[in-house]
């Protein structure tokens, strides 16, 4: 190693110290042992080295950036967790417990309507009436929710810390409760059920879905039969968590948002509920259930919040407090 290299890493370690004094490599490494394990597995992608590049420019730049990293490492850790769960995928899966045309029967008990003669579900109605304008409509959510996360921690970061703290929390405590209910209680989407019925079959696949692949094949791409093809639980209907994301947007952003914000994070989040439904990927039970969970989710996260705020604020009173008396106890000596 030349001396100008080894002065550009030594001054690239003391810089790195300073800001990760304990442990400097602390920030990236689970995403590089992550990296590893997904090449020993022979599954290694460029969104994992993406996401090692991504994490060391924000961990070593500056304080800044440094904080940034903080706040979004939760969020980070959700794509590690989503990949991590693929040998888990069959966990308490199985036949018996497969909740299937049960659920069909009670979305359509809840949310069903005639139609010809017959109670049908919405999903049902838009198996038969589709068209290519509202398949690119319903798919632009679908494509873009990560890209709303992101943003809104982003944006959340300049606004509250603490806020964006919370938010980056709910979207991996939304993930973790996400896989629990799959393997609790295992759901086929409504897609499942118009391609096999009430038959239960294992075996099959994560699919985009009828809805999606016509999407691919009008652009000429596969963005999403790709992203289905790594899908970590097939029968994970419930709850949905593509509903629940842009909940958790309008709920922990509302306070930081202006009046556009707000507009547009509900209408994002009716956009993703429709096109739930008519990329026949939830039943409308699942989009109850992921809203249920985000509102749960950002209640929980915003007490712990408030609980941990009214123990620093009595802390700094007894502080106070106690420190006259203790003037007061010098004088008198």
């Amino acid at each position: 190693m030349t001396d100008p290299v080894r002065g550009h890493v030594q001054a690239f370690l003391a810089h790195a110290r300073t800001l990760w004094p304990k442990f400097w490599p602390a920030p990236v490494l689970p995403f590089v042992l992550f990296a590893i394990y997904q090449s020993v597995r022979g599954e290694l992608r460029i969104d994992h080295v993406l996401l090692i590049l991504v994490s060391a420019m924000l961990a070593y730049v500056g304080p800044r950036t440094k904080e940034l990293l903080i706040g979004l490492y939760p969020m980070a850790l959700v794509g590690v967790f989503y990949d991590a769960m693929r040998p888990l995928q069959s966990l308490g899966v199985t036949a018996e417990r497969l909740h299937l045309c049960d659920l069909r029967q009670l979305e359509l008990a809840l949310f069903g309507f005639e139609s010809g003669g017959q109670r049908i579900t919405f999903h049902d109605w838009f198996v038969v009436h589709h068209a290519p304008a509202l398949d690119l409509f319903a798919a632009v959510p679908y494509g873009t929710f990560i890209a709303a996360c992101v943003f809104t921690a982003i944006y959340l970061y300049f606004k509250d810390r603490s806020a964006m703290r919370r938010f980056a929390m709910g979207f991996l405590v939304l993930n973790v409760l996400g896989f629990i209910t799959y393997h609790v209680l295992p759901a086929a989407p409504p897609w499942y059920f118009h391609a096999h019925g009430c038959t239960i079959d294992l075996a099959t696949r994560a699919t985009e879905g009828p809805a999606l692949s016509r999407v691919d094949a009008m652009l000429g791409i596969s963005y999403f039969h790709g992203m289905y093809g790594r899908a970590s639980s097939v029968f994970g209907a419930l709850p949905s968590l593509h509903c629940a994301y842009p909940v958790l947007i309008v709920l922990i952003g509302w306070r930081h948002f202006g009046i556009v914000l707000r507009a547009a994070s509900i209408g994002f989040a009716c956009w993703m509920i429709f096109s739930a439904v008519y990329l026949d990927h939830h039943w409308l039970l699942d989009a109850v259930l992921g809203v249920s969970y985000a509102v749960v989710t950002a209640l929980a996260l915003g007490a712990i919040d408030r609980y941990r705020a009214r123990r620093k604020h009595e802390a700094t009173n007894k502080l106070h407090s106690a420190a006259p008396a203790a003037v007061a106890s010098g004088g008198g000596t």
